[in-house]
């Protein structure tokens, strides 16, 4: 059955809530629920809180408790499949039947292995009419949670990199300068990527360079992502501005530590080996080791170099790009790759479709995915 407008309007509201939290829910997805009524009256709204903090639904149930409403024979409707099983929190689907509702829209199946259709046919078996959403606001509800559908469905997590460059291509000067490229609003935004990401990934050429921090400055947030370096002969000082932010830190290598590599575990850092060809860490084996540490979202942002690798290995699912209104000539390109033999057939993972192109201050943002 079509959705009504109200529908449409009323899951829009619950994406909204689903967006409030992001940086919040980690491992969890992010979800947002209203409950109301078809004469468009609402009763509650919700989102998700931190993991074993209450679900979406039981957030807007208890919304509209609090505000004395009465949900028996009203619609829920919420961004993603309430949930069947026992985790940390009872089953919202049992919280939805218990309540009395008439009516749920669900903008996306759970891919969850103990949900992944059981919250739906649980709903269905109690009478409760389950209506599933279609189209664009059906495509903004999974793509809230992309990373939790990487790392559900596909084993790793959803790889965006993120580059800032001239309308040419440069990504800094040839002697590295690049501060700044792009503007405050476009450095504002990509802060806010940060935020939304599990873990933020540089290299230890961008560390020795720039000495960043990697940490979420720009824009509120409820927690700090992951930091990981990849620092394959174990090069971070341990006086790096890495140390001084929040957050855990976790610096891969790719030979046994030894003592530059105890320095910085003497630091607080998190160390990990993972050998690679010609002495680089291994890019393949460290996204599934990420997802079983809860990493929905890994956001790359690093040199010319690394930026070629993870696109030659063929891991990168998003490319954001911050391009600037202006013309640098010489510099580093956004990334080191092999030029192709012919044009009309590009090698795997060269071909890129367009997602999203939005203006931001002075600068553009730039989204492709995978062709």
């Amino acid at each position: 059955m079509a959705l009504a407008e109200l529908d449409h309007q009323r899951l829009t509201e619950a994406l909204t809530l689903a967006e409030s939290v992001i940086g919040l829910t980690d491992p969890n997805p992010r979800v947002g629920c209203v409950i109301g009524h078809a004469d468009g009256r609402v009763l509650g709204r919700g989102a998700t809180q931190q993991p074993g903090g209450p679900h979406a639904e039981v957030m807007a149930l208890r919304d509209a408790a609090a505000q004395g409403h009465a949900v028996q024979g009203a619609t829920a409707w919420v961004t993603l499949e309430p949930c069947a099983h026992h985790g940390r929190t009872p089953p919202c689907s049992d919280a939805l039947v218990a309540a009395g509702l008439a009516r749920v829209v669900v903008g996306a199946h759970d891919p969850f292995p103990q949900v992944d259709g059981a919250g739906v046919a649980r709903l269905r078996a109690a009478g409760i009419a389950v209506d599933m959403a279609e189209g664009p606001v059906a495509e903004a509800c999974r793509d809230i949670n992309i990373g939790f559908f990487s790392r559900v469905q596909r084993g790793r997590p959803w790889v965006r990199l993120k580059v800032a460059a001239s309308l040419d291509g440069v990504t800094a000067l040839a002697d590295g300068r690049s501060q700044w490229i792009t503007g405050a609003a476009a450095r504002r935004d990509g802060h806010a990527f940060r935020r939304r990401a599990t873990a933020v990934l540089s290299g230890i050429g961008t560390v020795l360079h720039d000495d960043p921090r990697l940490d979420v400055r720009l824009v509120p947030t409820p927690r700090q992502p992951l930091r990981i370096v990849l620092d394959p002969r174990w090069r971070t000082p341990p006086t790096a501005r890495l140390f001084e932010a929040d957050g855990p830190l976790l610096v891969v290598g790719a030979q046994p530590p030894g003592p530059a590599g105890e320095a910085l575990a003497a630091r607080g850092a998190e160390l990990r080996v993972l050998p690679g060809p010609e002495g680089r860490v291994d890019l393949a084996a460290l996204l599934p080791l990420l997802a079983q540490r809860g990493v929905n979202e890994l956001h790359v942002e690093a040199g010319a170099a690394l930026n070629g690798a993870w696109l030659a290995a063929g891991l990168v699912d998003e490319l954001l790009v911050y391009a600037a209104p202006s013309l640098l000539g010489a510099g580093l390109p956004l990334a080191q790759l092999a030029p192709p033999a012919d044009l009309a057939a590009l090698p795997a993972g060269r071909r890129w479709r367009w997602h999203e192109a939005t203006p931001v201050g002075d600068d553009l943002r730039l989204r492709l995915r995978r062709g």
